[in-house]
């Protein structure tokens, strides 16, 4: 099975790090956001992956051209012009890195990467967000449902505390809310091919048109997940992140 993973957003609200790499690219523990959504697929057996580049798309290129560089010990002979790479760390991946275009939406994205979607259903989702969900339950859900499209649906908590009034006194306070219960999309699609169908080209947003169409027909199921998800699109979101990794206990570290 494939994910398609989108990569190519210019990530302006946490710009402090976008400036100088693309969003997915930012790290958690010393890696790209992007590494820890591959890896927490390939915990899933998903192994090819399909990376929809577009703003500073090379650095993501750079990284993977690279990757025993990042990963691995080295020794470099300067006499010989020879590397020697030391205690190999290689993932089963094999990883197709598709120049989407900059300013392309994310339906268009979606669409430029058809011809390497094959005819399978596939995983999409967005490079920025991680989650502990099960992918092969998503996927065992999706067929059960025979519906073309299926999301990821979360409640994510709320950002500042809540308080509880009644005659101008608090009577409850909360350090941190639940958000308003509503689910939202937390991206983790399963799509059949045919959902390509209902994109126009470079400007087509997906979660607009599409996804609209498809709803309309009945044809998009939501699959709950009440576990852990995590959007980064705040440098306070990433700084979440980045204490969650170093606790030890992050809950999207399932391999």
């Amino acid at each position: 099975m494939k994910a398609v993973i989108l990569a190519g957003g210019y990530g302006t609200r946490i710009s402090e790090e976008t400036h100088l790499k693309p969003k997915p690219m930012i790290e958690i523990g010393g890696k790209p956001i992007l590494w820890h959504i591959m890896k927490q697929f390939s915990a899933h057996s998903v192994n090819e992956f399909i990376v929809c580049c577009g703003f500073r798309g090379y650095v993501i290129k750079e990284y993977f051209a690279n990757y025993f560089l990042h990963m691995s010990d080295v020794t470099f002979n300067m006499q010989n012009n020879k590397m020697e790479v030391h205690q190999h760390s290689v993932e089963p991946w094999t990883v197709t890195l598709v120049d989407t275009g900059e300013k392309t939406m994310t339906g268009g994205r979606l669409k430029r990467v058809a011809k390497y979607v094959g005819d399978e259903p596939f995983c999409f989702t967005y490079g920025d967000g991680v989650s502990n969900v099960d992918i092969g339950k998503l996927l065992k859900f999706h067929k059960d449902q025979k519906s073309i499209a299926t999301v990821t649906a979360v409640k994510p908590p709320g950002r500042f505390g809540a308080l509880d009034i009644t005659n101008n006194k608090i009577s409850r306070f909360l350090e941190k809310s639940q958000g308003d219960e509503s689910w939202i999309n937390a991206g983790y699609f399963i799509l059949e091919p045919k959902v390509l169908n209902y994109i126009q080209g470079d400007e087509t947003i997906w979660e607009r048109e599409p996804l609209e169409r498809i709803t309309n027909e009945g044809q998009l199921s939501a699959y709950k997940h009440e576990g852990f998800w995590q959007a980064m699109d705040t440098l306070r979101d990433k700084n979440i992140l980045e204490k969650l990794w170093e606790s030890g206990e992050a809950p999207w570290k399932i391999w």
